[in-house]
């Protein structure tokens, strides 16, 4: 049993300047254990996130199930897409559009229709909207996981430790929905990765990282900032056993965006030796970051980091980046807008127009139609 605090965080509060990640507090996860404070005194957090396979079962080739909100039913993993789903999307997408009008009253308002809520759909929002709030373990019980090491080495858990809120500039301490979508695609596409040298740029708490080490061959996984790397580090160790059936490999380093070159100070714990920058150079044929377009200087910074980099390449590459379109209503504008998703869809135009004869770029969008492998809210935005 473990022995819990006399408060439990049942109604946090935070400070107008937290920024808070709800995949923390909405998600399939038993609970979130307090394991500690971090160099700067943020609590850190414990969480497990529900595959919805085993690695035995990908590296068998069995069939994968996925999970989409009310309903769950058999999806075979590959490059294709479940028939029942394509049908799915097609007679959804028809209901919404000649439905719109039926939805309006007399004033034009939308007026929202409930329909009753049968069984399927309480054991879908028990599956994925569960409020989990986190519990504080009382300090200096060492035996405290006792009854979680089965949960330490199964092969359908991710484990991932991460702060709940932090400052704006510590959002790669928590876990971002687009992290999710990024390592779905992986998994849907595992065999494009296969045997890969891939380079994540902003890694976080690591788990995109993490989990395109079950099929990839190297991934260096990068951020900057020696508690967040710290951290990244620890929830690669605690997964480790997921990657062992594939053989993959995941170095840890510190790559800052607002610098033109790679930290070789020898001094530094995550810098890079002369053979591992090399290694990149020589291999990479995958970058990929995920939700760090949330600052309009950051979002310049990372576009001139990836292209320094695939300038300097020895072979070509391909870059898959994910984001949360987050919409927010502005004084400026008057208006619900999304300036940051703006911004970088500005940037990365320029990017696919730049002619300096070097480089060429080339943009296409994914379509989000690939099934479903972690337990996560897919919203729209994303």
């Amino acid at each position: 049993m473990v022995d819990l605090a006399e408060k439990e965080m049942d109604n946090p509060t935070f400070r107008s300047d937290t920024v808070l990640s709800d995949v923390h507090l909405l998600c399939p996860s038993k609970r979130h254990l307090m394991v500690r404070l971090n160099a700067v005194g943020q609590p850190v957090f414990l969480s497990h996130f529900k595959l919805l396979w085993s690695t035995e079962d990908l590296a068998s080739g069995k069939h994968v199930r996925e999970i989409t909100t009310g309903r769950e039913h058999q999806c075979t993993s590959g490059d294709e897409l479940c028939d029942k789903d394509r049908s799915n999307v097609k007679e959804e997408g028809e209901l919404n559009s000649e439905g719109v009008e039926a939805l309006l009253d007399d004033d034009g308002d939308l007026e929202v229709v409930r329909r009753p809520r049968s069984a399927s759909d309480l054991q879908a929002e028990d599956l994925l909207r569960d409020i989990v709030c986190p519990v504080i373990l009382m300090k200096g019980k060492e035996d405290a996981f006792e009854d979680e090491e089965y949960e330490c080495t199964r092969s359908d858990v991710v484990k991932i430790e991460h702060t709940m809120a932090t400052p704006l500039e510590d959002v790669g301490k928590q876990v971002w929905r687009a992290a999710f979508l990024l390592a779905d695609y992986i998994l849907f596409k595992r065999d494009t990765f296969r045997g890969c040298s891939v380079l994540e740029l902003g890694g976080g708490t690591g788990i995109t990282s993490i989990i395109m080490g079950t099929v990839a061959k190297r991934v260096y996984c990068t951020d900057v900032g020696e508690d967040l790397l710290t951290m990244c580090e620890q929830n690669v160790a605690l997964n480790k056993h997921l990657m062992e059936a594939g053989g993959g490999e995941i170095k840890v380093k510190e790559l800052d965006w607002l610098k033109d070159e790679f930290c070789t100070d020898p001094e530094a714990s995550y810098s890079w030796s002369e053979e591992e920058i090399a290694d990149l150079l020589d291999h990479c044929s995958v970058i990929m970051a995920a939700d760090v377009f949330y600052d309009d200087d950051l979002t310049d910074a990372l576009f001139r980091t990836l292209y320094r980099i695939t300038h300097n390449l020895r072979n070509s590459c391909t870059v898959y980046l994910a984001l949360e379109k987050r919409l927010n209503f502005t004084l400026r504008h008057m208006d619900i807008t999304c300036e940051a998703y703006s911004h970088f869809r500005n940037t990365i135009n320029d990017l696919e127009n730049l002619q300096d004869g070097k480089m060429k770029y080339t943009v296409e969008p994914i379509k989000l139609d690939f099934c479903q492998f972690l337990v996560y809210e897919r919203i729209e935005q994303l």
